[in-house]
């Protein structure tokens, strides 16, 4: 499908090739330190003829629409960061160079050139060439010492500033030609830093005004003067920097041309830049401004057996022809191990018997493409074919393309979030302008919606303090464990946490901790213990607080008990998730509170008493807030936190009335089946629990009992109830109108509240702020109202008060300020 659209070409290249595998490889196979991705080899550069994808058809969406994935924090931003950093799009300008040999006859087209600083023109004291740039190759045919250096450059480090100047040949600033301002005439280097699928192959150089530049520069050119024509304050004209002065600084920052240039003189940059792209077309210059892109297109071909084969024929009469659709797929030869031992470079095309084959199209002696694809071709759309793996006929239906895609959540490392989630986005991108997903441009041909890119698990190492040596786990006492000793010599080790490695010695047997510890344990632990994107610190000493909340959830199961006549009408599955007003009306006691008088929500409410209000709220809020985790955010640790805490809370709750045994079961049932995903294997045995101790066998069938944890749904949040529940509300206390603390205190009938002092209010006030921040003011004998008080008399309002003191209640006890008393003027 590519190929028929013009995406998929062959070309000759200069490529990426990794010496240990045998195999060019595309540019974000290479590290930083051009090395290959998989091997860890120096990667050489070789002209091959390869096969391509034109990935940079979409550049323009691909960069684009990293906006609408970021959206939500629905992808991490440092994933979108490296993907718009690869994509690498700059605005700027392209101008153009005359080169010219001044010993020869020997004639050169004009090298095209891409700055973002165009306003740095007049500073231009080189241009560097790379080490492919057909100017160079030309030269090289007759320069023993470019060929040499051209060898040896390729062993030299990505950043070096190593250059060799050309002999007898110069470029030409084009905006010194058309002013006359300096002299135009420029040196030619090549340099190794100069990349060759980075813009034509040739940068102009600026000293005073790039980093890299200047380096070079001080390399290469040793003590001569450096111009610049850029200042952070209009109208100042600073003189040429030299080696090793204070003021050898480059200014890297936009600013003004200095006050010395003809026409642009003092000119903000960015002006500047326009004015002179004008300047040179005006004078018959070729100048242009436009944008230039990192990105390159997607070199698909790998000298490998084991790779997908590329439906290619080549005919001599033909060209390259694609495999027929009924004959696809193209299959790898069933090779034994004998045909590979003593040989390398590329397998395939040394099976005469595979590889020999007729053309497709004429019928002629053709043979295979003997490359095979990328391992990242196979992988940028295996999730289309999970929706339709069986079909023999095209590569996914429409219809269940349209209906599974987007990927709703896509979990995977951040170690792939250029290479695979690069190439997945643009073959989504493109299979969204085909029949085979119709409803792709709906979502931007974007394939995955919500974007977790997990974190690793670091293990604990031990290095020895005198050495730096790392330590096996047997070198080390841990008898105590927070006090670890070296056995060897008595020494405390250093402890850390790092990447589990085997050279370090700590990693961890999954399979030993669960047999220690149990699958539901293990489990909890990991997810609680950082959120899924962080790097989690591995530390076992944690997994006992784990372990006893999974105790207090089974004992809790166990626990309740109720009178027969009550147990006679319960049945599991068909009360488990009654309302509140459901579990007041049918286990209240009757005598206080008929099923009939309560008429409303707040009746309702008001019915219950303080713990019970307490307990059904957070049982209510623990509800909303683990759905909202399961859902939405996947904050598998907050989940844990929060059904850790609702175990407490139940744990706590007395046995203070009739109706509190009945919303503690309600509670448990909601916490077990909430804890279900994560402690499959406890959540199950704590519902067994929980029905053999509710479970009496009446007249009403069996199918209304749930028996397993796993049938009974997830319940659901009564989030309307959750802010009328809370039987406490915050008291902002002031002193003279300034906040000093707050209290929580009950909420009672609004009827009962004046915006005057009221005793039942202050009681409260005084009586729980005697235990918090509050007592350094009210306490009788040290706080500081009654230091400010002149009398020893108590209020006749509140005996905790001082008599000359006043107290506002305000929103009914919503705000308390204590008034002091006026003091007479002097």
């Amino acid at each position: 499908m590519l190929h028929q659209r013009g995406l998929a070409y062959q070309a000759e290249s200069l490529v990426n090739y990794d010496p240990v595998d045998k195999t060019v490889l595309a540019n974000e196979q290479v590290d930083a330190n051009g090395c290959s991705w998989r091997s860890g080899a120096k990667v050489e550069k070789l002209m091959l003829k390869q096969w391509f994808l034109k990935i940079k058809e979409f550049q323009e969406p691909l960069l684009k629409d990293l906006d609408t994935l970021a959206d939500n924090g629905r992808w991490p931003d440092k994933v979108l960061a490296m993907q718009k950093n690869w994509i690498g799009k700059s605005e700027g300008t392209k101008l153009w160079f005359d080169i010219e040999a001044q010993s020869s006859d020997m004639h050169f087209d004009p090298v095209d050139v891409f700055t973002t600083r165009a306003d740095t023109l007049f500073g231009v004291q080189y241009v560097a060439l790379s080490l492919s740039h057909p100017i160079v190759q030309r030269l090289a045919a007759d320069d023993e010492s470019l060929q040499t250096f051209i060898s040896r450059a390729k062993d030299l480090p990505p950043d070096t500033k190593e250059g060799y100047l050309l002999p007898n040949v110069v470029a030409r600033n084009p905006l010194a030609q058309v002013t006359g301002f300096n002299d135009s005439t420029l040196p030619v280097y090549v340099a190794p830093y100069v990349l060759d699928d980075y813009g034509s192959g040739a940068v102009m150089g600026v000293p005073g005004h790039d980093t890299r530049d200047h380096s070079f520069w001080r390399t290469n050119a040793g003590e001569a003067p450096i111009k610049v024509v850029i200042t952070a304050k209009q109208g100042a004209s600073p003189p040429p920097l030299t080696p090793g002065s204070e003021d050898d600084q480059v200014m890297t920052a936009r600013g003004f041309l200095t006050a010395d240039i003809p026409e642009f003189a003092n000119m903000p940059s960015k002006k500047a830049v326009k004015l002179m792209v004008q300047k040179l077309q005006n004078a018959g210059k070729r100048a242009e401004q436009t944008a230039n892109w990192r990105l390159r297109d997607w070199l698909i071909s790998r000298q490998r057996y084991w790779g997908t084969p590329i439906p290619i024929v080549h005919c001599q009469s033909c060209g390259p022809v694609p495999v027929p659709e009924a004959d696809l797929p193209v299959e790898l030869p069933n090779l034994p191990d004998s045909f590979f031992q003593g040989r390398s470079g590329n397998p395939l095309d040394e099976d005469e018997t595979w590889k020999k084959t007729t053309c497709p199209s004429c019928g002629s002696a053709a043979e295979r493409e003997t490359d095979t694809m990328d391992t990242f071709m196979d992988s940028s759309w295996y999730f289309f074919r999970f929706l339709d793996p069986d079909n023999a006929s095209s590569i996914v239906d429409p219809q269940k393309a349209d209906a599974g895609m987007p990927v709703d959540l896509y979990v995977g490392g951040v170690e792939h979030a250029i290479l695979h989630l690069l190439y997945a986005r643009f073959i989504s991108k493109f299979l969204a302008t085909t029949p085979s997903w119709p409803s792709g441009h709906l979502v931007k041909g974007e394939p995955f919606q919500r974007l977790i890119t997990q974190g690793m698990v670091h293990g604990e190492t031990f290095t020895d303090p005198e050495n730096g040596r790392f330590l096996r786990p047997d070198q080390v006492d841990t008898t105590v464990l927070s006090k670890p000793t070296i056995k060897a010599s008595g020494l405390t080790p250093n402890v850390n946490f790092e990447k589990m490695s085997k050279s370090k010695y700590n990693g961890v047997d999954p399979g030993a901790t669960i047999a220690k510890y149990g699958a539901d344990a293990t489990r909890a632990h990991m997810l609680f213990q950082a959120p899924v994107t962080d790097v989690l610190e591995w530390d076992e000493k944690k997994i006992t607080g784990v372990q006893r909340w999974l105790q207090r959830m089974i004992r809790l199961s166990s626990a309740f008990w109720f009178p027969n006549k009550e147990l006679a009408t319960f049945r599991l599955a068909k009360h488990v998730d009654e309302d509140l007003g459901a579990i007041v009306r049918r286990y209240r006691d009757q005598r206080k509170l008929l099923q009939s008088e309560i008429t409303n929500r707040q009746q309702l409410i008001a019915t219950l008493t303080v713990p019970e209000a307490k307990l059904w709220t957070k049982t209510q809020q623990t509800i909303a807030s683990v759905t909202e985790s399961y859902a939405q955010s996947y904050s598998m640790n907050t989940i844990v936190s929060d059904l850790m805490t609702l175990t407490n809370t139940i744990w706590d709750a007395p046995h203070s009335s009739a109706l509190m045994p009945w919303l503690k079961w309600h509670a448990v049932a909601h916490l077990i089946r909430m804890a279900a995903p994560i402690v499959p294997g406890v959540a199950e045995e704590a519902w067994h629990a929980l029905y053999n101790n509710t479970h009496h066998t009446t007249s009403e069938s069996e199918h209304d009992i749930a028996a397993s944890v796993f049938t009974s749904g997830f319940p659901v949040a009564d989030v309307d109830i959750i802010p009328h529940l809370n039987p406490m509300k915050t008291c902002v206390v002031q002193v003279d109108g300034k906040r000093k603390f707050e209290v929580e205190i009950p909420k009672a009938p609004a009827s009962s509240f004046r915006d005057h002092a009221t005793s039942n209010t202050l009681d409260v006030v005084f009586q729980l702020a005697q235990t918090l921040e509050g007592k350094e003011w009210l306490d009788r004998t040290t706080g500081k109202m009654w230091k400010m008080s002149e009398t020893e008399e108590s209020h006749s309002m509140h005996p905790a008060m001082p008599e000359d003191w006043k107290a506002i209640i305000v929103g009914g006890g919503k705000l308390v300020n204590f008034v002091s008393p006026k003091r007479p003027r002097n």
